[in-house]
């Protein structure tokens, strides 16, 4: 059995060895190359395919991989956005993506609410340079605030529980409604949540009904000095939007860890390069703007499960068994 590996970091070379010996992989291909046509050949005679969110696996390529032979493609990723479902479907592509611990992620947020609230960023740049004033840098309360949380699945479920800690006024938003988050939190409308929260995080996935909905009309009904924290699509955010938020002192404090056409910027080495995203240039120069190489998830424990279920679900596509995180295809 053979499987090919693409966008594979160093960090995740051992780990994807030993998973793959332990499904009786007989040929493992590492490669930090995205899938495209181009790299199609280090793919000849294998079962399948495994990338992370760099890879465009669109009609063209589920074509390609047909006609090779190859029934199974993973995402090493709990997004799949990069992923056309459709044409898998139609050239019988087997599809999985990855699972990991929402407590990473979950962790994340709540550091990066307490950074803008407490103003770490300006407080980071200024002793750096010995100016240890304290002018512009008082921060306020968790406890004191109301949260909204827009998306309750499993990280926005864990990061409420975390919240909840803090004794701060918690309100949910969610399509379905939990139980388990009625403990802690208040479910409300989107324009309550608006129109009440003094920090907003948004954890839900991109559809094409979230699609840029932090826009202005949003924005208009928040709160003066909200904070917004987005750890999970930066496409759900209109930046235009959210620029003019903070040039008009609406928008207190905004922490991203993803950003719209993020795709060929974060997880590379640019530090020489000309970035051709103006608005990502130009919102990390306000002193309230956190903004991170979406790397919330990046744990041990996220990273060990990601390649786990990249390996393991092309080898049971393979032996035709079933796996928990199968999107696309039924068993043969």
């Amino acid at each position: 059995m053979k499987i090919t590996a693409y966008e594979v970091r160093k960090d995740e070379e051992e780990k994807m060895r030993q998973v793959a010996e332990a499904c009786g992989v007989k040929e493992l291909v590492i490669t930090e190359k995205p899938l495209t046509i181009e790299t199609l050949d280090l793919a000849e005679g294998a079962v399948g395919v495994t990338t992370l969110g760099q890879s465009k696996i669109n009609e063209e390529i589920c074509s390609r991989l047909h006609e090779m032979g190859i029934t199974g493609y993973s995402t090493r990723t709990i997004g799949y956005n990069h992923v056309d479902l459709n044409a898998a479907q139609k050239y019988g592509i087997q599809v999985s993506n990855a699972s990991y611990s929402p407590h990473g992620v979950a962790e994340y947020t709540v550091m990066m609410l307490l950074m803008s609230l407490r103003k770490y960023k300006p407080a980071l740049y200024r002793i750096n340079v010995n100016d240890y004033s304290l002018d512009g840098l008082i921060g306020g309360e968790l406890h004191e605030m109301t949260v909204g949380i827009i998306g309750t699945g499993k990280i926005g479920d864990t990061v409420i529980k975390n919240l909840s800690g803090f004794g701060c006024k918690i309100y949910a938003y969610d399509v379905y409604e939990k139980d388990t988050v009625k403990q802690y939190a208040s479910y409300q409308d989107l324009d309550t949540i608006y129109r009440e929260c003094d920090a907003i995080s948004l954890h839900i996935p991109l559809l094409d009904s979230t699609y840029h909905m932090i826009d202005e009309t949003a924005i208009n009904k928040m709160k003066k000095n909200v904070i917004l924290v987005n750890c999970a699509r930066g496409e759900l955010m209109d930046i235009e939007a959210v620029i003019h938020g903070v040039e008009e002192e609406k928008i207190g404090a905004v922490a991203l860890d993803v950003f719209e056409n993020e795709n060929g910027i974060y997880h590379h080495d640019r530090r020489t390069d000309i970035i051709k995203n103006r608005e990502m240039a130009y919102l990390r120069q306000f002193p309230n703007v956190i903004m991170t190489q979406h790397m919330a998830f990046y744990t041990q424990q996220a990273v060990d499960s990601m390649v786990k279920c990249g390996i393991e679900s092309i080898a049971a596509f393979a032996k035709n068994e079933d796996y928990p995180c199968r999107l696309t295809g039924e068993r043969r």
